[in-house]
């Protein structure tokens, strides 16, 4: 089922979301779901808090990042990228490089910024069979899973771009808390 995106000024998108475990309920239909939404909207990555939960759980596939990469194009370290879901993840080191990249979400649509990640990220977590796994991951994977753990910490995208750019930004941004933005998936304006 495709779930609605809650968009940019709701109170759960800056909250600190609460861990889970293998009890919660209809936890298998709710990542179902959330794929469904993802690939609906087009996003690569989405995490619980954008579908109204508050819960430690977000999906990502950076394989679609590397779909129209062509040969002889500058390509990532970690093409071809995964497909995953993470539940209760804890980042235990960022590392590398950091990088710049232009980023977007889902939840502040039509808005997309430079932000400054870390090359790697190394990170604890439960798979969808609630199996323990520790694994380090580099590239845009690593964006994408910093991207989406920022989510269920209360952090948006945003947070990192500099003030004055960010009050550039805040018209647009109160228009997408209004509901005044055109997106072709989804979106609910919720407190």
């Amino acid at each position: 089922m495709i779930l609605p995106i809650v968009a940019y000024g709701a109170a759960i998108l800056r909250k600190v979301s609460a861990p889970i475990d293998a009890n919660h309920p209809n936890l298998s239909e709710l990542i179902e779901s959330m794929w469904e939404t993802m690939y609906e909207s087009n996003g690569v990555g989405l995490a619980a808090p954008q579908v109204n939960r508050n819960i430690r759980l977000f999906v990502m596939d950076s394989q679609q990042i590397f779909e129209n990469v062509e040969d002889g194009d500058d390509v990532y370290p970690d093409a071809p990228g995964i497909k995953r879901v993470f539940i209760n993840a804890q980042i235990i080191e960022t590392g590398g490089n950091d990088w710049v990249y232009n980023e977007g979400c889902l939840s502040i649509p039509k808005i997309r910024e430079d932000v400054l990640r870390a090359e790697t990220v190394t990170l604890s977590y439960l798979d969808e069979k609630f199996v323990q796994q520790q694994e380090t991951f580099n590239g845009m994977t690593a964006r994408v899973i910093l991207h989406e753990y920022d989510h269920i910490e209360g952090k948006l995208f945003i947070d990192y771009i500099k003030p004055l750019r960010k009050k550039m930004l805040q018209g647009k941004l109160n228009d997408i808390t209004k509901g005044k933005v055109r997106v072709d998936y989804k979106m609910i304006q919720i407190k």
